[in-house]
């Protein structure tokens, strides 16, 4: 609950901040929708020629849009932004305002900052998830549930353990924007299915970039293509990924010298 209120209060003033310029909003939503028009287009032309993409049909395909939209729409909602703000904070030396705070300083950092106007992507990830399910004619039941959210809640937590511990080698570096560019730049992968590529791209995109388990795996589990011993693994991901971030954190921070040193 402390958490839940922590993240209210941060989500609120960035609310606050961003709604002084509400024509963001309209931009965004512009924007959204284009990119949901080019993505779709490029599905009507790729099932032009063909009836199935990687063994996906093409109501399966754009139910993995929809999630690929959804989860894109949660990572720049906060994570996103909240990383970028915790490696400027580090290196402008302001993280010293954190840490002299009575909360966990990873859970501060991590939920700084909220840019709101990315919640139209959300919205629209969950209606274009909703028209492929209805296409599709899937009843979910209990046990279709569970595996989705389960693979939802750890391709989730996958993506936000991979983004800490990018940002927190700027205790060490210095230009580490660049390599987040490079993940925003692997995450579009995910809105194919990992099955076309090829073998050792989608072993990157499953261990080294886990793009996968954000967006195939949880379109997987709606599908009903899903098996228990891959909802296990991403689950054993997710859990592996957060205790390391969780020691790269610790690291970085016994290394962080502050503004005053």
């Amino acid at each position: 609950m402390r958490t839940l209120q922590l993240l209210w209060v941060f989500f609120r003033v960035s609310a606050l901040g961003e709604l002084a310029y509400r024509i963001n909003f309209a931009i965004q939503l512009l924007e959204s929708l284009m990119e949901l028009g080019t993505a779709c287009a490029g599905l009507a032309v790729v099932f032009s020629y063909t009836d199935t993409l990687g063994g996906w049909l093409p109501d399966e395909v754009l139910a993995l849009v929809g999630i690929f939209f959804l989860v894109g729409g949660a990572i720049r909602l906060i994570i996103e932004p909240s990383m970028e703000s915790l490696i400027e904070s580090v290196h402008d030396g302001t993280l010293d305002f954190m840490i002299a705070k009575p909360e966990d300083v990873q859970l501060l950092a991590s939920i700084q900052r909220a840019e709101i106007w990315k919640l139209t992507d959300v919205a629209l990830g969950l209606g274009v998830l909703v028209v492929a399910l209805v296409h599709l004619g899937i009843r979910i039941g209990p046990w279709q549930a569970f595996g989705f959210s389960t693979a939802l809640l750890a391709g989730g937590g996958i993506i936000y353990s991979f983004w800490l511990i990018l940002a927190t080698l700027s205790f060490w570096f210095v230009r580490v924007e660049n390599i987040l560019v490079v993940f925003q730049s692997m995450y579009e992968a995910g809105r194919w299915p990992v099955s076309i590529y090829p073998k050792w791209l989608r072993y990157g995109l499953t261990f080294i970039v886990p793009v996968a388990f954000a967006t195939t795996v949880p379109a997987q589990a709606l599908a009903g293509h899903m098996t228990w011993d891959s909802l296990l693994g991403a689950c054993a991901l997710a859990a592996a990924l957060l205790v390391l971030s969780r020691i790269c954190w610790l690291a970085g921070l016994r290394h962080y010298s502050g503004a005053s040193a």
